[in-house]
């Protein structure tokens, strides 16, 4: 009797236990996925699908089948003829209808970088993204056919920004602008080297011809850009400025050229250069911008994983040098200096800030990963910094251009259910051909740009210049600082959409 009550109090016991356990169980179960559920509060996997999709919206030329934005319609199909030459495609660089090749150089290797480090976690988008690219490099490569020319812009900018007019209708000057020996651009030449080896990366194995023939290609570009010294603004100023000058000089394009060849080649000539150069190209400037004008902080982050990945031990100094970045742009610490709006956006300056917040955002989750590769970490003013605190400083951006913000709006069009609807873009905001087949005349479209009423065309995926330093949007299209989208600001955000829909588990 004593035996069989002990053995039901045993039975009794595990039960208990096995109860306890399964409520316990449960309940870490259901912790976690709560904490899933608010580390991913953003659907990265849909923002990733769109923030491609758009660059369709600024495809100039003949348009393909797959074309999927619809609303949209063939253009510019005489691009070049003043000149005799081709230089039909490529892409409008914002919300207006010229071809600016310094910004579509910038566009080309920004997106190009995001698959090369990220396009393994790109799944179905990785096609799109490949498509994005090309669409570009094949109008580079056309610009760059010419032995000591390269063909920067098509279109007039004064006359384009006196006109408001669908790309399909436009009838202003497709001015075609060049440099030559003669009339040097460093800068921009060296951008599309940067442009063209970095592509060669992407297409090496799906399409090797292709690669073989964007890096021949890049190399002969860097070589006229290093040959022939000077910024393109000296010679185009009238035409380039103020819209692209080149305010940074040249010296960072030749760094930063000198490094995708570096990466691309693997030839220990432009290690030699960028060893030989590195200091007088402004290795270790703290300029802490990095854009379509100033390259040297990208420079400083791609020349870091050569030490840090590959173990070049010749580019240590880079490793410091890109700290140094990382040490400058930590929120609320005293060895910060970027200033962040009080809703926690990184604030550069009112004019297209969000470039900034996408590049920076970047550029952190891409360190962060050589960080992890080789176990280091950043050390700012005795403060240990980590990749998980870079990473979590970028989806903490990523995540306010999505939404969480004190407008409660995405700044990217068509995510979200509150995002711009009047933004600075004239195909955008004018009827479509399909829904207006006779031509709109260049002033009768002004009329759109102070209405009120939404863009009829929506241009999916385009991230505009974003909120002021107060976290304000007014939503206005005649606002360009803040309503117009552009394709560098969008460029680099692929990347680090892949990386995050990746790391949440969506894609």
């Amino acid at each position: 009797m004593a035996q069989a009550l002990s053995t039901t109090a045993l039975l009794l016991n595990v039960s208990l236990l096995l109860v306890m356990l399964l409520f316990f169980s449960n309940n870490v179960l259901g912790m976690k996925q709560h904490h899933n559920k608010k580390q991913a509060t953003q659907n990265y996997r849909d923002a990733l699908s769109k923030s491609i999709l758009f660059f369709e919206g600024q495809r100039s030329g003949k348009l393909p089948a797959n074309q999927r934005m619809k609303w949209r319609r063939d253009s510019g199909l005489s691009d070049g003829s003043a000149m005799h030459v081709d230089l039909v495609g490529g892409y409008y660089d914002a919300g207006d209808n010229v071809k600016f090749g310094f910004p579509m150089a910038f566009t080309t290797t920004m997106l190009s970088w995001s698959v090369i480090e990220f396009g393994g976690m790109m799944k179905g988008e990785l096609q799109h993204a490949k498509d994005a690219i090309r669409w570009a490099t094949d109008y580079l490569l056309k610009a760059t056919a010419h032995p000591n020319t390269i063909y920067v812009q098509v279109g007039d900018a004064n006359s384009d920004h006196a006109c408001w007019e669908r790309p399909e209708d436009m009838d202003t000057p497709r001015t075609v602008l060049k440099i030559d020996p003669q009339n040097p651009g460093s800068d921009v030449a060296a951008e599309t080297a940067a442009a063209l080896a970095a592509a060669s990366i992407v297409f090496r194995r799906s399409d090797p011809s292709y690669s073989k023939l964007l890096l021949k290609t890049s190399i002969k570009v860097f070589d006229f850009a290093d040959k022939f010294r000077g910024p393109y603004s000296n010679s185009l100023k009238s035409f380039v400025c103020p819209f692209y000058c080149s305010y940074s000089g040249y010296q960072d394009e030749l760094l930063w050229g000198a490094a995708w060849l570096h990466r691309a080649t693997k030839n220990p000539k432009y290690l030699y250069y960028i060893k030989l150069n590195g200091q007088t190209l402004g290795a270790d400037e703290s300029d802490n911008t990095f854009g379509w004008d100033n390259k040297h902080v990208g420079a400083r982050i791609l020349l870091s994983k050569a030490y840090l990945v590959q173990n070049v031990k010749e580019l240590h100094d880079y490793k410091g040098h890109a700290d140094n970045f990382i040490c400058s742009i930590i929120p609320g610490a005293s060895f910060s200096s970027t200033q962040y709006t009080r809703g926690g956006l990184l604030f550069k300056m009112g004019d297209s800030n969000m470039q900034y917040v996408t590049s920076t955002s970047f550029l952190l989750v891409t360190y962060a990963k050589y960080l992890t590769f080789s176990s280091q970490t950043v050390s700012c003013a005795g403060t240990v910094v980590t990749a998980k605190k870079l990473r979590s400083i970028a989806k903490r951006q990523v995540d306010y251009l999505l939404g969480e913000n004190p407008m409660r709006m995405s700044y990217m069009v068509g995510y979200g259910s509150k995002y711009p609807k009047r933004i600075h873009h004239r195909g955008s905001s004018l009827p479509s051909i399909s829904s207006h087949p006779a031509r709109i005349a260049c002033h009768a479209g002004f009329s759109v740009l102070g209405s009120m009423a939404p863009n009829p065309n929506l241009l999916v995926g385009a991230v505009v210049g974003g909120p002021d330093a107060q976290d304000r949007f007014p939503d206005l299209r005649s606002d360009y600082e803040q309503s117009e989208p552009a394709t560098y600001i969008n460029a680099p955000l692929v990347g680090a959409l892949a990386y995050l829909a990746h790391s949440s588990g969506q894609i």
